[in-house]
């Protein structure tokens, strides 16, 4: 039955539904290749500044990696080959260099005496201390308790947070399997090499208040060493600007 004219009228007098027109003009207008054309747009990725393999070109950075790289575990040659780096590059004599000065102008061993053949004996037992400490941390107690001597760096969060994190890298690191642990390797390794340090140094000087003060000044220096490797990357890329093809640890 054909509809009469007063429904025609009132159906006339108004469109169809807003949905079903907006649907409509979609269909006529846009055609499924310009579909597939548009870009998804989604939330970026951020970005971290790389590590690089020195600090200022004074201060080794081997073992430091951006972020949360996942990287397979060491071997113990790459254990061995971090700790030979830090001991043996150029940039390591920077930290022997600066703590003979120091423990010069404390006379912190009167034996060794001043003047610059004093500075040297300060210098090659801290070089010595450096490297024994080295290869206990990086090397020796990790290969035994599976441990990652890499720094991993936070990158991100406020100044607190991050120092924090740093310094708590002393006593928590890694495992090989990417697991948090105890630090062994640190505190136990640093243990070890401040106690065979006593075999170097003046008779007089082999007591344990100063192999307990040695070893907390090498976990203390590590602890700073964590905070410098956490900033680093944002120091760099606002103040030098270093680039560094071969990135952080890469052994």
């Amino acid at each position: 039955m054909p509809d009469a004219p007063d429904a025609q009228l009132w159906s006339s007098s108004f469109p169809a539904d807003p949905i079903d027109v907006l649907d409509q003009q979609t269909t006529d207008t846009q055609k499924p290749a310009d579909t597939l054309k548009k870009p998804i747009h989604q939330n970026p990725v951020p970005t971290r500044d790389p590590q690089t393999k020195r600090i200022m070109g004074l201060i080794p950075n081997f073992r430091s990696v951006s972020t949360d790289e996942k990287l397979p575990p060491m071997t113990v040659k790459e254990k061995f080959l971090t700790a030979t780096d830090d001991s043996f590059d150029y940039s390591s004599v920077f930290i022997p260099a600066m703590l003979a000065g120091v423990s010069m102008a404390r006379k912190a061993t009167p034996e060794f005496g001043q003047g610059a053949v004093g500075y040297g004996r300060y210098f090659w037992h801290s070089a010595l201390d450096q490297t024994s400490e080295n290869y206990m941390v990086e090397f020796i107690v990790p290969s035994l308790t599976h441990e990652d001597n890499r720094y991993y760096t936070l990158g991100h969060g406020g100044l607190f947070k991050r120092t924090g994190y740093a310094v708590s890298r002393a006593v928590i690191t890694r495992t090989d399997s990417g697991n948090n642990t105890f630090n062994f390797s640190e505190v136990v390794g640093s243990g070890a090499s401040s106690g065979l340090s006593s075999l170097y140094y003046p008779s007089r000087e082999r007591n344990f208040s100063n192999t307990g003060t040695e070893w907390a000044l090498d976990i203390g220096i590590d602890a700073a060493s964590f905070v410098v490797k956490e900033f680093w990357p944002d120091i760099n890329r606002k103040f030098f600007h270093q680039s560094d093809s071969t990135g952080g640890a890469k052994h």
